[in-house]
């Protein structure tokens, strides 16, 4: 995935309101950007660290600054939880996710389970249908652990048991972790964080939910998947 420009260096102010996250450019420009992140974004938020944002020319958009990478932990991690399904979909068609290969049609936000819409739906002849949750990552508290989520998450526990319904009834189903940064060998579930959602993990790991997860490198051109993880339950 590529940047549609070049972005924008700067500091970051404060990020606060979930949305918003004011910063001053490396110009002295002192503006308020979008911050399309709505999680805690533990070790993510810390005044003074390095940013980089992206500048949009939609004339209707009321904050025309988007927040894309930050430095942390002495590397640059992308932190646009949009990212993600865009990330896996353009991997899974180019055959990049080997495990996920192999379908002959992808479809997006088709609706399952309980007033849910699954990331991607892969299908093929003679094969069972593949639901795909994406999930972002970008916590690293331990050095080389990817740890999801950075918060508590009831949406993604009721993911992860949706999940489990899909296998029962025949079809494959995949929960893929997209981790945005690229000094992550491993991944693991932040059970002191979402002890919930660390036990709906291994639930669903135990009923055939088949657990993935992908770094990224991250630079300041863009983000591009990298290598497989293990995964730590």
């Amino acid at each position: 995935m590529k940047f549609a420009q070049p972005l924008l260096p700067g500091r970051l102010i404060q990020r606060y309101k979930r949305f918003l996250a004011d910063i001053e450019l490396e110009d002295g420009a002192l503006i308020t950007a979008h911050c399309p992140n709505p999680g805690s974004m533990m070790g993510l938020k810390t005044p003074g660290s390095r940013c980089w944002v992206s500048l949009s020319d939609n004339p209707k958009r009321k904050l025309k600054h988007t927040l894309e990478v930050l430095e942390a932990d002495g590397t640059l991690v992308a932190m646009n939880t949009m990212s993600p399904n865009r990330i896996a979909e353009a991997a899974v068609r180019s055959g990049e996710i080997a495990e996920l290969a192999g379908y002959g049609a992808i479809r997006r936000e088709v609706k399952y389970g309980v007033n849910s819409r699954i990331d991607l739906l892969l299908s093929g002849e003679g094969r069972p249908d593949c639901y795909v949750e994406v999930k972002n990552c970008h916590l690293m508290r331990t050095p080389g652990l990817a740890e999801f989520p950075d918060s508590v998450t009831a949406r993604g526990a009721k993911h992860l048991f949706e999940l489990s319904q899909r296998v029962g009834a025949g079809d494959r189903a995949v929960n893929l972790f997209i981790v945005q940064r690229g000094d992550c060998d491993r991944l693991s579930p932040a059970a002191d964080l979402d002890p919930g959602y660390a036990e709906a993990l291994r639930a669903a790991a135990s009923s055939g939910v088949e657990i993935l997860a992908y770094g990224c490198a991250v630079s300041l051109d863009g983000v591009a998947l990298t290598e497989p993880m293990e995964i730590v339950l």
